[in-house]
């Protein structure tokens, strides 16, 4: 289940537009937050398709 984890979170990662990029690596604050919640949320919901999907299979 680990590696699954991770390969999922990785994913998100890789497909992160560039302003959650270029915003991770700001000085300005507010701006990393942004970015750091933006990416938070992403990677819940790829988490939550992904325990939806595991569900579906197990029935």
């Amino acid at each position: 289940m680990t590696r699954e984890l991770t390969d999922t979170i990785l994913r998100v990662v890789k497909r992160a537009p560039q302003w959650i990029r270029r915003d991770l690596e700001a000085k300005n604050p507010a701006a990393r937050i942004r970015a750091e919640e933006a990416l938070a949320a992403m990677i819940a919901e790829a988490l939550n398709l992904r325990t939806a999907a595991d569900a579906d299979a197990e029935t």
